[in-house]
């Protein structure tokens, strides 16, 4: 997620550090080189340069110029002005006084809009919300079964009518929730390869009837500088409350995060980082800047581990790591954790000041590697996964040919569990300190 344009701001921004004053051209020729690289991101070049001018402005004056951290301050700078662009703080969604509060998605085809629902619905249910999809495409062949297919998978329930009137569609789905006693609905509604009247005007008869709480325009981050005038249209035709930004963890310069926001003036709110059902965030302007500037991401790396790891799992893994009892069969749930939070590389760059010191590193969380670890140490007996010290030549063998692996594999395998405990000891005993500090 902004790989590109992290690294060529702080390209830019690395030559005026460890200087004391900054020179007013010195400042400039960095801006000059910020302003390129967020173009080369695809944000709007009206958004780049009022972002530059801002920036210049503050950060051109006596007291920064002549100031002891200078190059510190112009950075600060930059990153309260990314946080203005995207919106200065999170936008949450709105809550119906009375239940349940309608959530309206909207967008083009291909968007992923479908499978959005099914992520917020996920996610809303994570916060103790009882949610109802709404299947109100009709047009798009296999739409409803898509849903529903998505539905399943997030285990949440979805009303359909089949072919009927789409606005008929979320008059019934939404006296359904009523009757159900559910508290959110999340309608699906019917999207277009382009922008049409037909279409607006069904968007417009179904916000007309329900009266949703958001509506929520569903975008692909891919698109570029058209994923902008998308949202410009559909907002002016149904005044869309927010934004959800697709594909965002894809080959992609990520330009109309920084765009939408100020062009339109309307908040994003979560942003999809995978494919995973799990994968979508709440987009947080101040957390998203810092990112983009190489300075981390705390929060949200702990908002993950959160997700991830059960605080009973945290506290019997504190527990064993101060016993000195962490064997095999816990080295396979940390690794199962890890990759629920997703990319390693990802993860690393939102510690502050490790990001710099892992480039290159291949840090990605290899799916096939987990599978064979996972089938190795399920070929060892529950005694063998607790105490791998008795693990012999034979024994060896014989776990090799029942996971389908090598002895060489098996080999790599526990001597990367043993330095991983050994690593555990020093950090428990207070020998050893984390090599960055947070």
């Amino acid at each position: 997620m902004f790989g590109s344009l992290s690294e060529k701001i702080n390209h830019a921004f690395s030559k005026l550090k460890n200087k004391g004053a900054l020179s007013e051209l010195e400042v400039k020729n960095a801006l000059r080189d910020v302003r390129v690289a967020l173009l080369e991101a695809d944000v709007n070049f009206i958004v780049a340069k009022s972002f530059i001018n801002a920036v210049s402005e503050r950060a051109t004056g006596e007291d920064i110029l002549k100031g002891l951290d200078a190059s510190q301050q112009v950075i600060k700078i930059v990153n309260d002005e990314l946080i203005k662009l995207m919106g200065s703080t999170h936008s949450k969604l709105e809550v119906s006084d009375k239940p349940p509060t309608i959530i309206m998605m909207c967008g083009l085809q291909g968007a992923g809009k479908t499978t959005m629902c099914g992520k917020l619905a996920v996610y809303l249910k994570k916060q103790g919300k009882k949610v109802l999809l709404v299947a109100a495409d009709i047009y798009r062949p296999a739409a409803i079964k898509q849903l529903q297919i998505v539905g399943e998978k997030a285990e949440t329930p979805v009303f359909e009518m089949g072919q009927k009137s789409p606005v008929k569609i979320a008059e019934e789905g939404i006296e359904y929730a009523e009757k159900q006693g559910l508290d959110t609905v999340i309608i699906d509604t019917a999207g277009r390869l382009h922008i049409d009247e037909t279409l607006m005007e069904e968007l417009q008869s179904i916000k007309s009837k329900v009266k949703p709480s958001e509506i929520l325009l569903v975008v692909d981050a891919m698109l570029g500088q058209d994923s902008v005038n998308v949202a410009s249209t559909f907002n002016q035709k149904l005044e869309i409350s927010g934004v959800i930004l697709t594909k965002l963890d894809g080959d992609t310069r990520g330009g109309a995060a920084l765009s939408i926001k100020a062009l339109l003036n309307k908040p994003i709110k979560f942003c999809g980082i995978g494919e995973k059902l799990t994968d979508l965030e709440a987009f947080h302007p101040e957390r998203m800047a810092s990112r983009i500037l190489g300075m981390g991401d705390v929060l949200t790396l702990i908002e993950r581990a959160q997700q991830a790891i059960t605080e009973e799992d945290a506290k019997k893994l504190a527990k064993k790591i101060k016993e000195r009892s962490f064997d095999l069969e816990d080295y396979l749930q940390q690794l199962s954790s890890m990759k629920k939070m997703g990319n390693i590389a990802e993860m690393m760059g939102m510690i502050p000041g490790l990001s710099n010191k892992l480039k290159g590193a291949d840090l990605n969380v290899d799916e096939k590697q987990i599978e064979k670890t996972k089938a190795i140490i399920l070929s060892m007996t529950p005694k063998e996964r607790a105490t791998p010290d008795i693990l012999n030549g034979s024994r060896r063998k014989r776990i090799a040919k029942g996971s389908g692996s090598t002895v060489q594999e098996v080999n790599r395998l526990l001597n990367q569990f043993n330095q991983t405990k050994d690593m555990m000891k020093m950090f428990s005993s207070g020998k050893k300190k984390l090599p960055f500090n947070i």
